[in-house]
Formats: C-alpha cells, structure tokens, sequence
C-alpha cells in the first residue's frame, strides 16, 4: 500500500519593523549627531575647548591609545560631553564600557605618560595622529608631482623660450652694429697728385749735408684741403627785394613820355598820406558789439578797518584790513558785490572822480551794501573833505598833491 507522503507545512515567520530603541546606539554616534545638531566641526570644537581634534576624534571613535597621558581621558570627555549638553558621568561611564578603558589611580604608572620599558625590545612606530584614519578631517598629504599641471609647465617653457627668443635678438643685434662692412665700389679713385717717394732723399743729398732740408708738412695737407677764395662770394637773400627802385616800379615811379612833368617824390607821398587821411574820415565808424561800461567803484580808506567783499553768490572776493591810504577797486559784474565794514566811519567810495560817504557813522558797522555805482550815488552824498582830515590827507597823496596840515580844533 502507497502510503501518502504527509506534507509539512513550513511556516515563514514575517519580520517585524524595528523601532529606534532595537538599535545600539553607541557613545560616538551620539556625540557626532550632537556635534552634528549645533553645527560644529571638530576643529571649532577645538579652539572652543583647548583640546586637539584628535583627542575628539578619538573620544567619539572610542579610542584611548590615540591619548598620550591616560590620566586626562576622563576630564577630556566629560568636558566634551558636558560642552555636547550630555551627561558627562553617564558618557564617561559608556566610554569604559565601550573601550575598555579602566581609570587608574594617579600614583601609578599606567596613570603616567612615561612608562619604563623593562626588556629591550622594538617599539611600534609612533603614531601621528593627523596622519591616521580616524581623523578623516585631516586631508591626506599629497605627492610633489601632484601639485605641478600640465599646463602650468606649458606656460614656462613657452615663457622661457619668449625670454630666450629675446634675450638671442638683442645679442644678435647688438653683433650687427658693430661689424664693419667694406663693400667695393665700381669707380675707381682718381689719382689727384702723382708724389715721389724718393723726392726728399733727393733734394737732401743735392743739397749740403751740414744743413739738410725737411718737406713742409703743410705741402702734403694742401692735396687734401680745399683752395681757400682769395674773395668770398657773397649772396644776399633779399637780392630780389632790395634790388628794387621805387622810383622806377610801382605807384611813386616816374611817368614815362617826354611830354608829361616830372613829379617829385616827397610831394607825391604827401598827396598819398592826405588822401589816406581823408579816407578814413570818411569812412563810416565802426558798429559797437560791447556794452560801454559805467563809472567804477574805488574803495578809498581814511583810516584802518575791516573790509569783506562778497560777489553775488555769496562767495568772498576780498577781505582784509585797510590800513589809510589803502585802496581797493570793486570789479563791475552784471550783479553788484555787497561790502560789509567793521569802522564804517573810515570807509569812502570814489565814483567818477567823486568821493562819496562815509559808510556810516564812527564805530557802527555797515554789511550787505550794494556796490555799483547807482546804489551809492542814491544813498550817500560828496564827502566833505575838509571835515575829515584823515580823508583830505588820502585825497592829496593820492593826487599826489602836498597834504594840508591837520588842524587843530
């Protein structure tokens, strides 16, 4: 009998979803997601708690080799928790757990970063730790190839060749102006003066011994200087100027024909200068394009004072002291200056020969006075010269005329 073979059902058990909590978080993942929330990197963290970022680094991977005294491990991460807003017993104590890592008592050598070697044997290589993996922070040194491109030694070697294509030019130049080229010519010299040699032997073995006679050197350097004129010639440049006559060519030249009277030159240009004369006062006068200006105006001082003058605009033109005597003409503009006096009792205005004022009284001051002629004409009369002997004084050195003797009231 065929039995059935009974089938076993296998039941696949579905897995459940887990939760944050079924997870183990450890210490250095919590550190990086808080260091992570306030936005700090391990060298801010650094400079805010004076400790190196390979000491952070080693806190969060775990890591207590990576310290050089074991007895700061525990100050250097409950600083680091506590600066993390995290428990810095409990982050201390997960540390341990996680590393290792046993505190020892500070007396004892494993709490020292010197510790004695009792056997020789080889020590590991020291560990530099901006060089190690767990600070990924730190970029990896590069070779010295890797730094140089391609297309900066393009550029130098283009440079060097500019300079050496430059440098090659100047000295090849320079060769050239140097050398001294000889070309041939097609004409040949002409021979001037034929001299013989032996011509000196000659004259001073035909001559007596006793007193030999030596060539002139200056025979030899007439063959090649220029014979000298015995007259310059000389040639005027106004030659066709000055050769003229003016009795003869133009309008004072003598009438030809035997018939007609001989003038005299003198009467003729007497007669030519009247009629020129005439001319001109016939002629009509020429038109008047400018404004003919009026009578100016003359600041005249009998004594010292402040004067400022300002244009139009406001802007100063003259300020000073006026001692006596001191002069100062005002500038005709088409807006008249103002004038503001300190002892306006020594201040006159000389208007078309005419001296008008004072400005004012003695020890007033006077400000904001037009200075054309119209306005001082209107406001002040003549001055009385002989009330003001100070003013008369002026007057008569600026006449130049002797002053009067100051009276005496």
């Amino acid at each position: 009998m065929i039995g059935r073979k009974s089938q076993r059902s296998e039941k696949v058990q579905a897995g459940e979803p887990k939760g944050f909590d079924d997870y183990d978080l450890r210490l250095g993942d919590v550190m990086r997601g808080e260091r992570a929330t306030m936005g700090k990197s391990l060298l801010d963290v650094q400079r805010e708690l004076r400790i190196k970022a390979a000491y952070i680094a080693a806190i969060e991977n775990c890591d207590p080799s990576a310290f050089d005294t074991p007895g700061f491990i525990a100050g250097y991460v409950r600083s680091y928790a506590r600066y993390l807003n995290m428990d810095p017993d409990r982050a201390f104590a997960q540390f341990c757990a996680e590393s290792g890592f046993s505190t020892a008592h500070g007396m004892s050598a494993a709490a020292s970063s010197v510790r004695k070697i009792d056997t020789p044997k080889q020590l590991p290589p020291e560990r530099d730790p901006f060089a190690s993996p767990s600070t990924p922070f730190v970029p990896a040194g590069e070779a010295f190839f890797s730094r140089i491109e391609p297309g900066a030694i393009g550029s130098v070697l283009v440079l060097l060749l500019l300079i050496g294509s430059i440098g090659f030019g100047g000295w090849t130049v320079f060769n050239q102006v140097q050398q001294v080229q000889v070309v041939p010519v097609e004409n040949t010299p002409d021979v001037l003066s034929d001299l013989d040699p032996l011509q000196s032997a000659r004259a001073s073995t035909s001559a007596d011994t006793n007193d030999p006679v030596a060539p002139a050197p200056e025979a030899l350097d007439r063959l090649y200087r220029p014979q000298a004129l015995d007259v310059p010639v000389l040639v005027a440049r106004d030659a066709p100027i000055s050769t003229l006559d003016p009795s003869t060519v133009g309008v004072f030249a003598a009438p030809e024909g035997p018939d007609l009277p001989q003038v005299d030159r003198s009467t003729a240009i007497a007669q030519a200068l009247a009629e020129a004369q005439d001319g001109e006062a016939l002629a009509s006068p020429l038109p008047q394009v400018v404004e003919k200006l009026g009578p100016g105006v003359t600041i005249v001082a009998a004594r010292p004072s402040w004067v400022r003058v300002r244009a139009a605009d406001g802007s100063t033109v003259f300020e000073a002291i006026l001692e006596a005597g001191d002069t100062y003409t005002v500038a005709q503009t088409e807006e008249p200056h103002t004038i503001r006096v300190g002892e306006s009792g020594a201040i006159y205005f000389a208007v078309d020969g005419q001296t008008y004022g004072p400005a004012g009284p003695r020890g007033s001051v006077t400000s904001g006075l037009a200075l054309s002629a119209a306005n001082l004409l209107d406001t002040y009369q003549v001055a009385d010269i002989e009330a003001d002997g100070d003013l008369a004084r002026v007057v008569a050195e600026l006449q130049g005329l002797p002053a009067a003797s100051p009276t005496v009231d």
